[in-house]
């Protein structure tokens, strides 16, 4: 087995998402999604409790949709003939940890229906893609959590899916360990696959995806490319903190940015600001500190993570017009 760029014979998208919903009881936890999936790299970003999750299962068979439909390579993502184009990386362990990683990689090939040689084939051939040829005899007790998260990729490859679905797969690795994971999956998006990464930390995808969907409380907030998700997060109110030797000099000057609303001196060195338009900010901001020939110790955005972010294009998103 060789994983080859995929040639498709239709200009459908690989993954076709039509108004689902989804109830469980009297929780909606999926709202009128649709959204389409095609081949490259696709960050499925989220705070926790969005639906994430629930949408995973959707997209993998492990769910079905109360309303609306899933196609998966133009099939039902129910069927099996939907399920043998998807390869899914879980969130969670659940290995046999005194099983060497080689024979946990041959277990799935044998659930996929591979005997003998191509079993055999199939399994070394995706221990070498994921890094783990030379590693994969020892037990996965001994594994560090990005050489776990290798065999749960090489086990969600033996089949040479088209879409890879990977649930938080780089929580709790190591910095290397991250750079490594990304670049396999870019490499894998190059090979024709569609790679969808779900993650609550919208930074993991600024530098990865192509393509960002956007969700939470169950509905989809943006769907796009990193510039269109730019664009709507152009006025969001980003606090930046600044450090430098005069704060109150730079306090009364910074007051002057067109894009600055408020200042406030924290501590003898730090300044906080609240800024609209992140990115008409930091190029003002540049110019400021080259004309002004002030010394700047430091700038940091402080409310980055996906929660505020989230509850800003919530806030948007129910307003009127």
């Amino acid at each position: 087995m060789t994983l080859e760029p995929s040639v498709s014979v239709s200009a459908s998208p690989i993954v076709e998402v039509q108004n689902v919903s989804k109830w469980f009881g009297p929780l909606m936890a999926l709202n009128g999604i649709s959204l389409d999936i095609n081949p490259g790299i696709t960050g499925l970003v989220g705070p926790n409790g969005a639906g994430k999750t629930t949408l995973l299962r959707l997209l993998t068979g492990q769910s079905k949709p109360s309303i609306g439909g899933i196609r998966i390579c133009e099939n039902n993502a129910w069927s099996a003939k939907a399920k043998s184009h998807v390869g899914f990386c879980p969130y969670g362990d659940a290995a046999w940890d005194e099983m060497p990683g080689r024979k946990a990689v041959r277990v799935s090939a044998g659930l996929h229906g591979f005997k003998g040689d191509e079993a055999r084939h199939r399994t070394e051939t995706v221990l070498d893609i994921v890094g783990m040829a030379d590693r994969a005899h020892r037990p996965i007790r001994t594994y560090s959590k990005g050489m776990r998260q290798r065999i749960k990729l090489g086990q969600a490859l033996i089949h040479d899916p088209d879409l890879l679905v990977l649930d938080e797969p780089l929580n709790g690795i190591d910095p290397v360990g991250r750079d490594e994971l990304n670049e396999l999956f870019i490499r894998l998006a190059q090979d024709g696959k569609a790679v969808l990464i779900s993650s609550h930390i919208l930074n993991e995808m600024d530098q990865l995806a192509d393509h960002i969907i956007f969700v939470c409380r169950g509905k989809l907030l943006a769907s796009g490319s990193l510039e269109t998700i730019r664009d709507l997060l152009d006025d969001y109110p980003l606090k930046v903190r600044v450090s430098c030797e005069t704060p109150r000099r730079v306090a009364s000057l910074l007051m002057e940015l067109d894009s600055v609303k408020s200042v406030r001196i924290e501590t003898s060195d730090d300044l906080f600001l609240e800024v609209q338009n992140p990115n008409r900010f930091y190029g003002e901001f540049a110019e400021f500190v080259l004309s002004k020939n002030v010394d700047i110790r430091g700038l940091k955005a402080t409310d980055t993570s996906a929660e505020p972010i989230f509850d800003y294009l919530m806030e948007r998103s129910s307003k009127p017009g």
